[in-house]
């Protein structure tokens, strides 16, 4: 599962992010409206966690900007503050749900489950992938039950190819995965982080090709 949370309390993103984390999603930590748009239109999510009051571009016209896109995926807003105007000017700007600040992380993981069950997600910690098993929790891939070795940045590009399975994603976006957003580091270093992958991957019914000038695509056999 891959999570969007916009929030501009760096202490409390993070804390969030490291929660989903533990818990084996994908997660992308942005920290101002503009900056979180821009992501929702580039890259996408499966889920957005998505703070009202931001700087530049405050949280309802993101997601207002969102709806206009055509993107239904589901949103739960946070709000400081628990007054019914601004719970309902959220619901009727296409927000999924509302949390109101402080709030308990159980709480939090809780309303995401219910809201990727309401849209059929997966919000799992194992997932098949073609005759392996890939375990988001320990971040391990495993034949069986036996762990291969893998190191941690091939784990972490197999994690963002995982992700968006099917579909191309970027150099940037997998430099990005795997370094973190901001790294100053060339797309070009991802290249063979996926070509060892792609070679331990290999007889197990999943690939890896090349779109030439786009980026790389996973693909994998139904188990």
């Amino acid at each position: 599962m891959r999570i969007a949370i916009i929030e501009d309390n760096t202490e409390l993103a993070h804390g969030i992010a490291s929660r989903l984390r533990d818990r084996g999603h994908s997660v992308d930590v942005l920290h101002d409206g503009e900056e979180g748009d821009a992501f929702l239109a580039r890259d996408g999510a499966d889920l957005v966690v998505l703070d009202i009051n931001l700087p530049l571009m405050n949280g309802l016209a993101v997601l207002r900007a969102l709806r206009r896109r055509g993107d239904g995926v589901p949103v739960i807003l946070l709000t400081a503050r628990g007054e019914t105007e601004e719970r309902v000017a959220g619901l009727d700007a296409g927000a999924d749900d509302y949390l109101t600040k402080p709030f308990e992380m159980d709480e939090l993981e809780a309303r995401l489950r219910a809201l990727a069950r309401r849209k059929n997600l997966v919000f799992a910690a194992i997932d098949r992938i073609g005759q392996l098993v890939f375990d988001r929790t320990s971040r391990q891939l495993l034949d069986g039950d036996e762990p291969l070795d893998v190191p941690r940045r091939e784990i972490a590009t197999l994690e963002c190819l995982l992700e968006r399975r099917g579909r191309i994603v970027a150099k940037a976006q997998l430099t990005a995965h795997v370094y973190g957003t901001g790294a100053e580091v060339d797309d070009s270093a991802i290249e063979p982080h996926v070509s060892r992958l792609r070679r331990r991957l290999e007889g197990y019914g999943i690939r890896i090709k090349t779109a030439r000038g786009l980026g790389y695509m996973l693909e994998a056999e139904t188990p």
